[in-house]
């Protein structure tokens, strides 16, 4: 299919073969590659890492400047990442638990793709600080399904709400896929 990073399908089946099901799907790694494209020279991150399949669509969307922080507290799953991205010199790889990374970061992004409990449920305001004026928040896994454990699935109306109800962010839900949010932060809160 034209567009998709030719790493992607291998991925997916390096995720089969560890029994990882919760890898990216088509629509919402379009939306990840058009926004990464959109902040030439970006500062990227990624909270959960998983097999490397966002990562991948985040790569295959940013220029040759641009670079991507991907965390993740599993070094058996971002193991499978770092074998089919880490010859791309513009990832680098955290192998530590979200919460820890967020609150010890001092670093500002262009991009946060929140894919975790640490960023989206947890320290969602001092993930937010981490955010550029102008910058892109994004999750997704908000519509309710049997593969979400049943905390996610009651936080995540509640997490809407209260990205809904920050005054220094636009928040956009498209209606497709996974049921994504897009928030773009404005200024302060």
């Amino acid at each position: 299919m034209l567009g998709i990073p030719e790493i992607y399908e291998n991925i997916l089946l390096a995720s089969k073969n560890v029994s990882f099901g919760q890898t990216c799907d088509h629509k919402t790694g379009f939306l990840l590659k058009g926004l990464a494209a959109s902040k030439p020279g970006g500062r990227f991150l990624e909270l959960g890492t998983g097999t490397g399949a966002s990562a991948a669509w985040i790569l295959n969307g940013m220029d040759e400047a641009s670079h991507l922080v991907t965390v993740d507290i599993d070094a058996k799953v971002q193991g499978v990442a770092r074998r089919h991205l880490g010859h791309d010199s513009r990832i680098s790889f955290r192998c530590e638990d979200g919460a820890c990374f967020i609150q010890n970061n001092t670093e500002q992004f262009d991009f946060i793709f929140a894919d975790t409990w640490p960023g989206k449920f947890e320290l969602l305001d001092k993930t937010i600080d981490h955010l550029k004026v102008g910058g892109f928040y994004v999750i997704h896994d908000l519509f309710p399904h049997a593969s979400l454990p049943e905390p996610y699935r009651v936080q995540a109306p509640k997490l809407v709400s209260r990205l809904q109800s920050r005054g220094d962010l636009v928040v956009t839900e498209p209606d497709w896929a996974t049921g994504l949010l897009l928030a773009i932060k404005m200024g302060a809160d």
